[in-house]
């Protein structure tokens, strides 16, 4: 009875294993269509480029949405993961500015993500997701600490959030400024939190340290 138990735990343990090394693959592959082609790749163009038919994709995904989802998510925390391990010493605010600069160099450190977001930016709705994220927590917490301006949070945060996508929008999209030119749009756009002109622009001549070794 006990041997019975064991094989089929042992059976179990290899068929979710196996599951979790397609689903991996599946979102892998997902990232290369999202850099390739962007958000309006079709399941059939999703299909051809992981050799499996669509059957597949729907057996470990409800619909290329969320596939594309999760795969845009792990690449987001393998670069929050990688770039953070660097960090210029200084206040919770310049910390969180110093990220949103570090992804304006994003081309030089992780071309398929920076591909993805030049892909994501023809597509409105995904590249508000694709770039906002969990950042609104983030400046929500920076004002419960006093950091940048309480008063009609929720405003500031919606003009933030366009404010930041815009400057990406021109950085990622039409290539139009230089992640230099980003940082000075970005400093304007600190007026938003009542951070005054000449803080804003030490924020943003913080350097910026990047881990020595390659993203993974």
């Amino acid at each position: 009875m006990a041997t019975k138990k064991q094989a089929a735990s042992v059976a179990g343990n290899r068929q979710a294993a196996y599951s979790a090394r397609n689903r991996a693959a599946l979102i892998k592959h997902a990232q290369e269509v999202l850099a390739e082609v962007g958000p309006s790749a079709t399941i059939e163009q999703l299909s051809a480029h992981a050799q499996v038919s669509p059957t597949t994709i729907y057996k470990y995904f409800t619909n290329k949405e969320v596939l594309f989802s999760e795969a845009l998510n792990e690449l987001w925390e393998e670069w929050l993961n990688w770039s953070g391990q660097t960090k210029t010493p200084g206040e919770p605010l310049e910390n969180v500015i110093d990220a949103g600069r570090k992804l304006f160099r994003i081309k030089q450190h992780d071309p398929i993500l920076a591909q993805v977001l030049h892909n994501a930016v023809k597509d409105p709705q995904f590249a508000m997701k694709a770039l906002q994220g969990e950042g609104g927590k983030v400046f929500i917490s920076l004002a419960k600490m006093g950091a940048i301006k309480s008063e009609d949070l929720e405003e500031r945060l919606i003009l933030w959030k366009n404010i930041y996508t815009g400057i990406c929008v021109s950085l990622y999209g039409n290539e139009e400024i230089s992640p230099e030119e980003a940082d000075i749009a970005l400093g304007i756009g600190l007026s938003v939190w009542g951070i005054s002109e000449a803080k804003a622009k030490k924020i943003i001549s913080r350097p910026l340290v990047f881990p020595l070794h390659a993203i993974q």
